[in-house]
This record gives structure tokens, sequence and C-alpha cells, in this order.
């Protein structure tokens, strides 16, 4: 019997023993190619042994060192590094241990700031349904996903949310004309409906993640949006946690629309999972505007110097074989050759995505869009079809209307071979016939 709280229950799981590049192999030898980066994470591929090295060195050098006692050497060149590459002037970099954090100590620095500018009035935070901010109890209040708040709601429900970015479910009635100016119509008329002087900051994702599946918005959405946000005082925080550190295309998605947060948040690709590494950034006005009044937070593992060591290799990664534009192009093919292949699916409603961050939602009936009900466990029985393959899917529920909605996500290491690509292709299509 084994004394491990699992992170699935109800289903044995295979013992990883080693992985390389694209590729995890278990105790038994099975082989799996990994489509999903494991949750999206992995960009510079496994086992690469130049941030394995780094962390090594660090570590032997020293592991800890609190963050209101030291500083280090590996922190402040990692963020001398990162700085210039933030869509934003003047970066301040608070890193963290993930995705979760960076969003909690994001919500907590903009309330900072307003009462730093004696606006202390100024707390709400407005979302989007169909987002995914994390797991603690404020990252999940801002966060849209209906299966993981439904068991929590007692404790949540001080955000607010507006409608989802979601082009395939767009509910502008005019779609797919004026879309960006539609949800900016929206996010207005909220923040106005809520009182501008009790808002803090609007949170989202610049491509949605697992909730969506790499819903890319409308291109005129992004300019909309943070036109208002801008209007009315309210700092824009841009969640990258899934797509930072070239996971779309780009350093960031927000380059992708010339978007220029007030706070990021990253996680994930910052270390390619090598290290629990997540880090939130603000702007130098943020930054001093709350160093006029102090800033009351901290976690005990911020501000680690292996971390920190971790997360500048994996830049290194990044520049010396121009991984970025690896994700670019090869998704680019990859979102082609899906959709090629799956274009004569009954099931397949859309293929989308943006760089190596790609999604499938899956349906019962391809021209009303309507999805499988939950019972039927689409998503569930696709992903175990491609695990019998030898491929690991990443999978999301209730994308439709909180309860149904089947979605399958790729994303692969950015090192992944033209060949391999093609047997996640072959693979992919394979797993999706049981149905």
């Amino acid at each position: 019997m084994s004394n491990v709280f699992p992170r699935v229950l109800g289903r044995e799981l295979p013992v990883a023993e080693r992985a390389e590049g694209s590729s995890i192999w278990d105790a038994d030898g099975n082989r799996y190619l990994d489509a999903a980066g494991g949750a999206i994470v992995v960009g510079i591929g496994h086992g690469d042994q130049a941030v394995v090295r780094a962390m090594t060195e660090q570590a032997s050098k020293f592991a800890f060192a609190h963050g209101t006692q030291f500083t280090s050497e590996a922190l402040e060149a990692y963020a001398s590094e990162l700085a210039p590459l933030l869509p934003m002037d003047e970066a301040r970099i608070y890193p963290v241990s993930g995705g979760s954090e960076a969003v909690e100590t994001a919500l907590k620095m903009a309330r900072a700031y307003h009462l730093a500018r004696g606006e202390g009035t100024r707390h709400k935070v407005i979302a989007r349904w169909g987002s995914y901010h994390g797991n603690t109890r404020g990252a999940l209040d801002a966060s849209g996903r209906d299966p993981l708040r439904r068991p929590y709601m007692p404790w949540l429900g001080q955000a607010v949310h507006v409608p989802a970015a979601y082009e395939y479910r767009c509910p502008n009635p005019r779609h797919p004309s004026g879309c960006g100016p539609w949800h900016a119509e929206r996010l207005d008329e909220t923040i106005l409906s809520e009182g501008p002087e009790t808002v803090a900051c609007f949170i989202a994702e610049p491509v949605a993640g697992a909730t969506l599946g790499a819903a890319v918005p409308s291109d005129d959405y992004w300019p909309a949006v943070q036109e208002v946000c801008r209007s009315h005082g309210v700092l824009l925080i841009a969640d990258e946690v899934m797509t930072g550190f070239g996971r779309t295309g780009a350093w960031f998605a927000c380059d992708h629309w010339a978007l220029r947060p007030d706070i990021l948040v990253a996680g994930k690709g910052a270390s390619s999972g090598y290290w629990p590494l997540g880090l939130t950034a603000c702007t130098g006005e943020v930054f001093e505007t709350i160093s006029t009044k102090g800033f009351v937070y901290g976690f005990t593992y911020s501000h680690s110097a292996v971390g920190a060591a971790v997360g500048r290799a994996v830049l290194q990664r990044l520049r010396e074989e121009d991984l970025f534009e690896a994700s670019r192009d090869k998704g680019e093919r990859l979102l082609k050759e899906l959709t090629a292949r799956l274009v004569d699916h009954p099931n397949v409603g859309d293929v989308r995505g943006l760089g190596l961050m790609i999604g499938i939602e899956l349906v019962e009936d391809r021209e009303t869009k309507r999805p499988f009900p939950r019972s039927a466990t689409v998503t569930e029985r696709t992903v175990a079809a491609a695990r019998e393959a030898g491929l690991i899917l990443y999978s999301s529920t209730g994308c439709a209307d909180g309860t149904d909605g089947d979605l399958i996500m790729l994303g692969p290491p950015f090192v992944i071979t033209n060949d391999e690509l093609m047997e996640v292709v072959e693979l992919t299509a394979a797993s999706l016939r049981g149905f």
C-alpha cells in the first residue's frame, strides 16, 4: 500500500523512471511521447543537463537563504536577464514557487498599489468566466472554471466575472464582427456597475489555457480591453502562467497584441518543470508606488537562489536554441496537420491555438456545437486511449457550460522533432476513433 495521497484517485499510475527530449519512460520500459509537456510545462525538453548542472552548482554553494535576510547573485542575474524580455517598463520581479502563488502575489500587489495611492476602496477583482488562475483561495475565486470552483463555493464569491473571450462559442450577437469592442463594453459596464472607485484589477489570460483549450481572442480584443482598464485606473494583470516563455511562439503571449500589462504572472515554462518556480512582475511605476507604503506579504520559499539559477539556465537554452521560434514554427505545422487530419471527424468541433499550445474541442454535433453530456466521459476515454498508445495528452472538461464540454490540449516540448510531430498527429487521430 502506498502512503502517497495521489493527484489522481481511483487509477493506478505508471512509475516514471527517466525522460529525455520529448519522451518519458516508465519503470517497465514503456515509452510515452509527451505531447502535453506534462501540464503544458516543459518547453526546453526533458533531461537538459545544462539546467541540471546550474541547479546542482547553485545548491552546492547554498540551497536556501531567506528572502528577508539575503539576496543572491543568482537572483540578481536572473532578474536582470529576464526584465528586458517582459512586456513592461522597468520590470521588478518577485519570484515564488508556482503559478497559484504568483497570482495570489499579483492580486495582493494590486491591492497594495491602490492602498499606497490612498484609494483604499479599490479591492474588487474582475476576471472572466472560462478562466483558470490557480487553486489557492484567491486565485480560485478569480478563476471562472466551474468544475474546480463548485466544491469550494462557500469560501468564494468576492471576484466579479465578465464573459470569456471564446471565439468558438462567442456570446457576441454580431460575432464574428466587433468581438473585441463588444467584450470591452461588457467590461466597461461591469466596472461602472461595481463603481470604478471599488475596482482594483482585471486579470485574464492573453490566450485562454486549460479551461477553454488554447482559445485565442480576436485581434481587436486586447487593444479595446486595455483601453477600458486604463480609462478607469484599473490595473491590468496578464496571467502568462501557461502562455509565457515561448509557449505561443513569442516570449510572452502579450507580445502578439502589443499588450502592456501593469502586472504579469508566469510559471510552468519559467523553469520548464526543473524546479517549482513562478513569478510576479510589475512595472517600475507600480513598484515605486508600493514602495512608498510597503508590501505586507511573503512566502518562505520565494526569492529562491536555486530557482533563479534554474530559471536563468532555461532562459539561456531558449535563447541559444531559438526555441521560442521553434515553438512558433512547429506550432504552425502541428496546427495545420491536426486540422487537416481531423477535418472530417464528426466529433471534432474546433482545432485552435497559437504556437505549441493547441486545443481540440470535441462535440456531439458539429452543426449545432452541442457538447457531449458529461456522463459520456469523452475526454477521459480519449486521453486513456492515447496513453495506451504511448501518447500523453492534457485534458479539460466543462468548457461549454461549466459542466459539459470536452477538450484535449497539446503542448509538447519545443525540442520535439518533425518525425515526432507527425507521430503526435497520427496517435491523436487514432485516439479519437473510439466514439
